[in-house]
């Protein structure tokens, strides 16, 4: 994930930042509690192709 997309990119639904999930291939809106897919190295930044987080989830990226 090129750092400069990431630094431009908000969740479409809160405006809030995101996080890079790069084991999972995922950008991770806490504010939302949803992990947006990235598809062949393309963000799909809409909300019906995200999935929920769980509260583990959640926890493990308060801090980031």
């Amino acid at each position: 994930m090129d750092k400069r997309l990431l630094d431009i990119l908000v969740c479409p639904v809160t405006k809030g930042p995101l996080i890079y999930d790069k084991s999972h291939e995922e950008l991770i809106s806490r504010s939302a509690r949803l992990a947006y897919p990235i598809r062949d190295g393309i963000p799909v930044m809409l909300e019906d192709e995200a999935r929920q987080l769980t509260d583990d989830e959640l926890d493990k990226w308060k801090d980031k």
